[in-house]
C-alpha cells in the first residue's frame, strides 16, 4: 500500500464504510445505524440478525481485508429525498429511512452531534448523497478514498450497546469500535500506548493501591480519600504552602459558601450558574457552594484601605471548591464535583503585574519540577486570548484587553516558555496563560492557569492609595501553583504508575520479619524509623516472606527491609530497593536470597540517613 496524502478523517470515514460492507456480507439482513469518525478511529451502529460476539471481530476484520484486496471503488451519487426514502425502504434499512424522513420533515436529521458525521448532506434539502462501495450503499456526505485498497491500517477493538439516537426509549443497537491510522506502524504505536495507559490508569491504580474510593451512596464525582491517599495530599499541601510562604504569600482561610449576591457582583453567576450547585434558601439568605475563591479574597482585600506601599498583596488558600460537572464528564480524579485548589490572588499595581506574573511562572516551573514534570516534554503553555467582537462573552474594554495580552505575551517570550496562542479561550474578565499537561494518552489537559484581571477589581471597586494620595484601582493576577490536588494527583499516579517518589509514598519502608522470632526486632526497627519521621509498616502476619515481599511490591513501597537471623541484632539491614527487584528465593529463618536478587547491606543509621536525605530533598527516584 503506497503513501496517501488524504486527511486521516477521510481514511477513517472510508474504513467505517468498508467495515459496514463487511458486516453486511457476513450478516445479511443487518440494519445500519450511523458510523461517524471519532478520535483515533470510528464506530458504526448495527442491528444484526443475531448479537455480535467478540470472536466475530476477527471474522469482520478478515472480510474487510478481502474487500481491500478487491479495491472496490467509492462511487458518489445524488438522489432526491423521495428516491432515497424509496430505495432504503426497499432494502429494509429502517434507520436510514428515519433519518431521511426527519430531513424531509424538519430539514435536519436530529441525530446527536457525535453521530452526525455519516448523515446525508447536499446543497439542497431536496437532494441527498449516497456512496456505493461494491454492493454496499450508504447515505453519506463524503469525501472518501478512491477505492477500498487505500484505507490504511485498522483494528476492531470492542462491541458495546448503543440506543438509537441516544435515547433509552429507542431500540438498542450494537456498536463496533475500531482504531484506524494511515500506517501499521502508527497503529502498533497507538496500541502499545493504549496498553501502557491501561496499566497506568489512575482509577485502577487508585483502587489497587487503596488511595481513594468512589461510593455510590456519597455521590458521583465526590472522592473519599483513604489514609494512604490522604498522606499524599497532605505532603503536597505541606510542600506548596511552605513554598508559597517562602515566596511572600499570605495563606488565608475563607468559607466554602457565600451569598449568591457575591457572585452576581463578580459577574460569575451568569457565566457559571449552570455548573454551580443549586441555591440554598436559609432564613432570608440565598447561599451557594462556591465554585471559585476570587470574590472571597476580594472581600479580604476590601476590609481596609490599602496603600501602594503594601502592594503586591498575595493571598493564597488551599480552597475547597464545588462545581456541578455533568455526570458523563466525570472521570476519576481528573474531573470531579468537589476539589481542592491551590489558589491565589495577587493584588498589584499595573507596573508590578509583569514581574508578578514572572514570579508565578517561576513558582509553577519549580513546583511541577519537584513533582517530576518537565517543561516542554510533560507540559507547555497556552496564551488564551479574548475576542474583541464577542461582547456577550467578554468584558468590553478593548484597550485593557490589548494591554493585558501584551503583558502575558511578553512574560512568556522573556522566559523562553514554549507556548501557543488560542483566540477565544480567555476568561470573561481577562486573558490567561494556561499550563497544558499531557496525560498518558498524550492528550493535553489544562491543569492550572495564570489570569490577568482588569475587570473584577472594577466590579468590586477595589482601590489603593497611590503615591499622590489618590485612589487607584489595582489589577489582580489569579493563579494556581499546582492546580487542583485531585487532578494533579491523578496525573502523578499515571506518570509514576503508582510508584511515587519516596517523599510522597504513603508507606516509605516496609519491615517484613521472616518468622515469629523476628517480630520483636522488627517492631523495634519500626519504632526507630517512625521516630525519625519515616512512614513505616511492620507486617507481622503469619505469611511467607516471598508473599510479604510480593505484597509490598504490589503496593509499590520504595524500601523493603527483611528481618531474619542475620538482622536480629540490627547491626546490618538487608534492604530491597524498588525498581531493582528480581524474583527472590528465601531460606527459612534467613533473609539471604539467591545470587540473582539485588539487595543492599547497610547499617540502620546509614539507611536512615539515606531515606531521610531522599525525603527532605524530595528526590524523584527511586
Amino acid at each position: 500500500m503506497g503513501e496517501t496524502k488524504l486527511p486521516i478523517e477521510t481514511i477513517r470515514h472510508s474504513t467505517a464504510h468498508v467495515m459496514a460492507a463487511a458486516v453486511l456480507e457476513l450478516f445479511p439482513g443487518t440494519k445500519l445505524g450511523v458510523g461517524p469518525v471519532i478520535e483515533n478511529g470510528f464506530f458504526y451502529d448495527f442491528d444484526p440478525p443475531r448479537p455480535f460476539k467478540p470472536d466475530d471481530l476477527p471474522r469482520i476484520e478478515k472480510r474487510m481485508r478481502e474487500i481491500m484486496k478487491r479495491k472496490e471503488k467509492f462511487v458518489r451519487k445524488e438522489m432526491s429525498l423521495e428516491e432515497a426514502i424509496a430505495y432504503f425502504k426497499e432494502h429494509k434499512q429502517e434507520f436510514k429511512v428515519a433519518l431521511l424522513e426527519d430531513l424531509k420533515k424538519h430539514g435536519t436529521t436530529k441525530v446527536r452531534p457525535e453521530e452526525t458525521a455519516d448523515v446525508p448532506a447536499s446543497g439542497k434539502v431536496e437532494d441527498v448523497t449516497i456512496y456505493e462501495t461494491g454492493k454496499f450503499v450508504d447515505l453519506c456526505r463524503g469525501p472518501h478514498v478512491d477505492n477500498a485498497g487505500q484505507i490504511g491500517a485498522f483494528k476492531l477493538t470492542s462491541i458495546a450497546g448503543a440506543y438509537w439516537r441516544g435515547s433509552e426509549k429507542n431500540k438498542q443497537l450494537q456498536r463496533i469500535y475500531s482504531l484506524a491510522f494511515l500506517t501499521e506502524e502508527e497503529l502498533k504505536q497507538y496500541v502499545a500506548m493504549m496498553a501502557e495507559a491501561e496499566k497506568r490508569d489512575h482509577r485502577k491504580l487508585g483502587k489497587a493501591l487503596d488511595l481513594f474510593v468512589m461510593a455510590e451512596e456519597v455521590g458521583p464525582g465526590l472522592p473519599l480519600w483513604t489514609e494512604r491517599g490522604a498522606t499524599i495530599r497532605r505532603e503536597l499541601e505541606r510542600f506548596i504552602v511552605d513554598e508559597e510562604l517562602k515566596r511572600g504569600y499570605r495563606h488565608v482561610i475563607t468559607p466554602d459558601l457565600a451569598r449568591v449576591k457575591l457572585y452576581e457582583i463578580s459577574g460569575h453567576y451568569p457565566y457559571y450558574k449552570d455548573t454551580m450547585y443549586p441555591v440554598m434558601q436559609v432564613d432570608e439568605d440565598k447561599l451557594v457552594l462556591r465554585p471559585m475563591t476570587c470574590p472571597h479574597h476580594f472581600m479580604l482585600y476590601k476590609d481596609k484601605m490599602r496603600s501602594y506601599r503594601e502592594l503586591p498583596i498575595r493571598f493564597a488558600e488551599l480552597a475547597k471548591l464545588y462545581r456541578y460537572e455533568k455526570s458523563g464528564e466525570l472521570t476519576g480524579l481528573m474531573r470531579v464535583r468537589s476539589f481542592c485548589l491551590a489558589d491565589s490572588h495577587i493584588f498589584c499595581r499595573t507596573d508590578q503585574a509583569e514581574d508578578e506574573i514572572k514570579r508565578v511562572i517561576n513558582l509553577i516551573d519549580y513546583a511541577v519540577g519537584i513533582l517530576g514534570f518537565k517543561k516542554g516534554t510533560d507540559y507547555s503553555y497556552r496564551l488564551s486570548l479574548g475576542d474583541r467582537l464577542n461582547k456577550e462573552k467578554y468584558y468590553d474594554a478593548p484597550k485593557a484587553w490589548d494591554e493585558a495580552e501584551a503583558v502575558l505575551r511578553s512574560v512568556l517570550k522573556d522566559l523562553h516558555a514554549p507556548f501557543v496562542e488560542a483566540k477565544g479561550e480567555a476568561a470573561f474578565y481577562g486573558p490567561k496563560i494556561d499550563i497544558q499537561m499531557k496525560n498518558i494518552m498524550a492528550k493535553e489537559e489544562t491543569v492550572f492557569t495564570v489570569q490577568y484581571d482588569f475587570c473584577l477589581p472594577a466590579r468590586f471597586n477595589l482601590e489603593y492609595i497611590n503615591e499622590k494620595g489618590e485612589k487607584e484601582q489595582p489589577v489582580v493576577v489569579h493563579r494556581s501553583s499546582i492546580g487542583a490536588l485531585e487532578r494533579t494527583i491523578a496525573f502523578m499516579i499515571e506518570k509514576y504508575a503508582g510508584a511515587f517518589p519516596v517523599w510522597l509514598a504513603p508507606v516509605q519502608a516496609y519491615v517484613a520479619p521472616v518468622g515469629k522470632a523476628h517480630c520483636a526486632t522488627s517492631r523495634k526497627l519500626g519504632k526507630m524509623l517512625s521516630n525519625q519521621g519515616i512512614r513505616v509498616e511492620v507486617d507481622e502476619a503469619r505469611e511467607t516472606v516471598p508473599y510479604k515481599v510480593r505484597k509490598a511490591e504490589k503496593q509499590k513501597i520504595p524500601y523493603i527491609l527483611v528481618i531474619g537471623d542475620r538482622e536480629k541484632n540490627l547491626q546490618k539491614l538487608t534492604v530491597r530497593i524498588r525498581g531493582q527487584e528480581t524474583r527472590p528465593t528465601f531460606a527459612r529463618g534467613k533473609s539471604s536470597v539467591g545470587q540473582a536478587a539485588v539487595m543492599k547491606q547497610m547499617s540502620v543509621s546509614a539507611f536512615i540517613k539515606k531515606i531521610k536525605k531522599e525525603i527532605e530533598g524530595r528526590k524523584v527516584a527511586p
